[in-house]
């Protein structure tokens, strides 16, 4: 492909984020549309926060807290540790109040106005492209779908929770024994997902968990149906590095499903929609194997600790499509 290619990004979580921080300094960003995971997405003090989304946002905006990988740079607490006041006074079982999920308070302004916008009957997705804009923001950001598909997962001992409960609030400490996208039976794909994948000269999966960032992208069958289509065009970088993840669940989730924890097992989960895996020099001696799943093996820096290592690694997997 040439310099000013198309490319789609299949997208959820920090890994996500920094991957199309690097491509955004190899494309120009209205070359650029990432479809976005929603699974996450949870309703706190009557706010919509949508996680994904806003990570991503926050990072391509240069805002992001390089520490905790979300969130805003130099954020301030106040109105959760305002909230505490009130914890041991609430009704047994009300939510209310709840400072499990940490929010910041600018970090509010965006959840405040996304519910306000929705509430008004906005889209998601046009929520999504006004904040998206008042970041300064080129590239198209697309929420996968506008209807609510929740991540439930089924950990031991407590049955099915929601994914941030799990995440945040058991800080993905207890196992998972199933995930389920609640609402998906009855979701349907943002408008312009299916065309930015159809009219993409390169399509990414982005070194996200497959199983809770990419996973909900991928239960929709026509978004798969879609990749599967256009196979040649679709690389996947994968998010396991020496048999570990980098950062969150993934290698734990990937295990507690039955799946292998290497780059082999990734190849695996994306072999029908994805003919490049990507993968890290620590995992070269994996090469072959990963090429007996059907899917042709690139070896390169993945670990994305600055700008230049995420930019030469967008160049390097929009390269493999070529």
């Amino acid at each position: 492909m040439d310099a000013q290619g198309r490319v789609a990004v299949l997208a959820g979580g920090v890994g996500a984020a920094r991957f199309l921080r690097g491509l955004l300094a190899v494309r120009p960003p209205d070359h650029v549309s990432a479809v976005v995971n929603v699974g996450d997405d949870v309703v706190l003090h009557g706010l919509h926060v949508a996680p994904d989304l806003d990570t991503i946002t926050y990072t391509l905006a240069g805002a992001i807290d390089p520490e905790r990988g979300w969130g805003l740079a130099g954020e301030t607490w106040t109105a959760m540790e305002a909230l505490a006041r009130y914890q041991a006074h609430r009704p047994s079982g009300s939510q209310a109040g709840a400072t499990w999920f940490s929010l910041g308070d600018r970090d509010l302004a965006t959840h405040l106005y996304r519910t306000a916008r929705l509430a008004e009957g906005a889209t998601l997705t046009m929520v999504t492209a006004e904040i998206a804009r008042a970041w300064g923001l080129g590239l198209r950001l697309l929420p996968v779908t506008d209807d609510r598909v929740e991540t439930r997962v089924e950990v031991d001992g407590d049955g099915e929770i929601g994914f941030q409960e799990y995440f945040v609030g058991r800080r993905h400490a207890v196992a998972v024994r199933s995930v389920r996208f609640a609402g998906l039976s009855r979701a349907t794909l943002a408008p312009g997902v299916l065309a930015a994948v159809h009219d993409a000269d390169a399509v990414v999966i982005a070194p996200s968990n497959p199983i809770v960032s990419i996973g909900p992208l991928l239960a929709f069958t026509s978004l798969r149906d879609g990749l599967r289509h256009h196979r040649d065009k679709v690389a996947a970088v994968s998010p396991i590095v020496a048999g570990a993840a980098l950062k969150g669940p993934a290698d734990r989730l990937l295990a507690e499903l039955g799946h292998e924890v290497s780059v082999v097992g990734v190849a695996r989960l994306y072999r029908d929609v994805a003919s490049v895996l990507v993968v890290d020099e620590a995992d070269a001696a994996l090469a072959p194997a990963v090429e007996a799943e059907g899917v042709r093996c690139v070896v390169t820096h993945t670990v994305m600790r600055d700008l230049d290592v995420a930019a030469a690694l967008a160049r390097t997997t929009l390269e493999a499509l070529a």
